[in-house]
């Protein structure tokens, strides 16, 4: 197999697009909704600010008109998407509901499931959390042990998921769990999706702090939880395929590379006081690596645009994307060109958090050894 990232243009409505975001996010940031820039935004939950993103339109906007959608092209949301990462707004209260749990409702739910979640998803009222990683069952997803099993009208969970972003406050979560036992050779067999409410009973949350001591992260446990049948994802065992689909979705977009985006703009701002702080050539091979992968993950959105399933580019992009991530404050800090300290100036307040968090930015999603390993199995290069 060959890979490819073919040129997609994007629409003539992006210009327009890009003026109407830039005008919300700065009409709520003088109303108080958001007051400071995020790096990882797309991680920082701001409920309020997800209600106003839902009432202006920026949330499932290529779901259908009858479930609360705008019926906009994919390359559109890509515009707003990207413009809110690079300003750093709060979207963690709604951005995992829009770029994947929402899709997979809309492709793979119960058609009264779909009239329950989804347009209050749109509105910005229900945030969701991904149950994919266990206890020694991180990137590789095939190692599963949480089980469900058949009963009356339903399902009962069993297990426990972890690294779970926002999930000690998310409303629902799509899990992944085992309906069958795993067979030599068919480890990827076997495995359901299941719509679960965290309010439900038998179910403990425990928050995980991480080093800029944020509780981001979560550990959910799920302890004889009941969901009913139509809460079931596409066919029981079936999993493993949605599962796919949905990563393509999660690796592919701009928040693999636009994480750190808000960082580099308050360097720039004060490299324009104090140019000599910092070499040139250093800046523009950021730059252009980030307009590489721009370029990628906008061909990416066009596959995914036609109804294609690019994880094997998905894959390309988000490691090459990490890498970058994780190289920019190292370069930052090597040139001190800013201090990483809190309490100082915005541009130092962020290297500070971006450090911290940096060494997860390459275990969200997959990490470089499980994403090198697809990579080379969609090359033909291992079995």
């Amino acid at each position: 197999m060959q890979f490819s990232f073919p040129p997609t243009q994007l629409p003539e409505t992006a210009s327009e697009l890009r003026h109407a975001v830039r005008e919300f996010l700065d009409r709520e940031r003088r109303a108080g909704t958001w007051t400071t820039a995020e790096c990882s935004g797309w991680m920082a939950f701001n409920k309020a600010f997800s209600l106003r993103c839902g009432a202006a339109g920026f949330i499932g906007m290529t779901w259908p008109a009858r479930y609360g959608g705008q019926e906009r092209s994919a390359l559109e949301r890509y515009v707003v998407m990207e413009e809110m990462l690079a300003a750093g707004a709060p979207m963690g209260a709604h951005w995992i509901s829009d770029r994947q749990s929402g899709p997979q409702i809309l492709k793979h739910g119960d058609e009264t499931l779909k009239a329950a979640i989804i347009p209050a998803i749109c509105r910005g009222e229900v945030a969701f959390a991904i149950g994919m990683s266990e206890p020694d069952a991180g990137s590789d997803l095939a190692a599963i042990r949480s089980r469900a099993h058949a009963v009356e009208s339903g399902w009962r969970l069993n297990g426990r998921k972890i690294w779970t972003t926002n999930g000690s406050i998310a409303d629902y979560m799509i899990g992944l769990f085992r309906t069958e036992n795993a067979e030599p050779g068919k480890r990827h067999h076997g495995m359901t999706q299941f719509v679960v409410k965290l309010t439900s009973a038998g179910i403990t949350r425990r928050p995980i702090a991480d080093m800029p001591g944020r509780d981001e992260f979560a550990e959910i446990t799920l302890d004889d939880v009941f969901v009913p049948d139509n809460h079931v994802l596409g066919a029981p065992g079936g999993g493993w395929n949605l599962v796919t689909a949905e990563l393509a979705n999660e690796r592919s977009g701009p928040d693999r590379f636009l994480s750190v985006f808000p960082l580099l703009q308050e360097v720039v701002r004060v490299l324009a006081r104090d140019p000599g702080r910092f070499p040139p050539s250093e800046l523009g091979r950021i730059v252009t690596r980030l307009s590489v992968l721009r370029e990628m993950s906008v061909s990416i959105a066009g596959q995914i645009a036609r109804g294609e399933t690019p994880a094997l580019n998905a894959a390309i992009s988000k490691d090459i994307g990490n890498a970058l991530e994780r190289e920019i404050p190292e370069v930052l800090r090597r040139y001190g060109v800013v201090v990483p300290v809190s309490g100082g100036a915005e541009a130092d307040s962020l290297l500070r958090d971006v450090i911290l968090s940096a060494p997860s930015f390459t275990l969200r999603g997959g990490t470089p050894e499980i994403l090198r390993g697809i990579i080379a199995k969609g090359l033909g290069l291992s079995k």
